[in-house]
């Protein structure tokens, strides 16, 4: 009678391994999942269940990338996905407890961080690159962190761009909609939106900065000729420009819109774009 054979130690570790990522993958998206319902409830408001399903929908993937790491950073699209929601979800937290107006971007933006959300959980396995061993930790986690803030704030920037979109778009054709009813007004929206940028473009500065004295450790050219090179700073060009225009020749609505979309877009290819690119479509 034939013993059955028992699996590899690795195997059986890396299976142990896969399943617990799936699980905590799943437990951050199921966390999102009440903080994108009670944006549409009827009666929506800025109150205490509003706040702790934010703070729930930070928390998850807070969680889930802790417990992943392993105390290391890793690189993979899944987790790529994960850290830009936990920072935009915790951006939004901070945003929505300082003004009046900034919850009222929920239907526009949870919903979007539930669909990354979804796609981390489907390319969780992705293959990942490794860190560059001869950078010193600061400089590499201060171009991290600069970079994901970045992302969050030009979001958030770009999702009250759409909102200004929307509300135009309603107020042009006389017909409110269920949605728009929910958004903050055009001026909020516009309000939000420039503040934001204006954030978004100062911190990308930091974040050019920082990512040249990593090249620099590297002994690479500092600004080495990449697509993540090339579409972050198209983006930085964009943004300001759009800034200027709107300080000197007072742009506004729909075309600063078009703007703020345009310059998150080239930060969409240049962060999870390029890793997409390199870690699933070429593995």
């Amino acid at each position: 009678m034939a013993v059955p054979r028992r699996l590899p130690s690795r195997g059986a570790a890396g299976y142990v391994g896969a399943m617990a990522s799936t699980a905590l993958s799943l437990g951050a998206l199921l966390a999102l999942m009440p903080a994108a319902a009670v944006a549409f409830r009827r009666s929506g408001a800025r109150d205490a269940l509003f706040f702790a399903l934010i703070l729930l929908g930070v928390v998850g993937p807070g969680f889930c990338i802790i417990a992943s790491a392993g105390g290391e950073w890793r690189t993979g699209f899944a987790m790529s996905l994960w850290v830009t929601i936990a920072a935009t979800m915790t951006l939004f937290l901070a945003l929505a407890l300082a003004t009046r107006h900034a919850w009222r971007l929920s239907p526009l933006l949870l919903p979007y961080l539930l669909v990354l959300a979804a796609l981390a959980l489907v390319w969780q396995h992705a293959p990942e690159r490794p860190v560059p061993g001869a950078v010193p930790a600061g400089w590499l986690d201060a171009h991290i962190l600069f970079a994901v803030a970045t992302y969050g704030l030009l979001t958030i920037g770009a999702v009250a761009g759409f909102a200004v979109f929307l509300q135009e778009r309603a107020l042009k054709a006389k017909r409110p909609t269920a949605l728009t009813r929910r958004l903050p007004s055009v001026a909020e929206s516009e309000a939000l939106e420039l503040r934001l940028l204006a954030a978004a473009e100062a911190v990308l500065a930091l974040g050019l900065l920082s990512g040249m004295a990593a090249e620099h450790f590297l002994a690479s050219p500092l600004l080495p000729f990449d697509h993540k090179t090339l579409f972050s700073l198209a983006a930085f060009v964009v943004i300001g420009v759009l800034l200027l225009a709107r300080y000197r020749q007072g742009i506004r609505g729909r075309r600063v819109a078009r703007l703020a979309l345009l310059a998150w877009l080239l930060l969409t290819l240049a962060y999870p774009g390029v890793k997409f690119v390199t870690d699933v479509l070429l593995s």
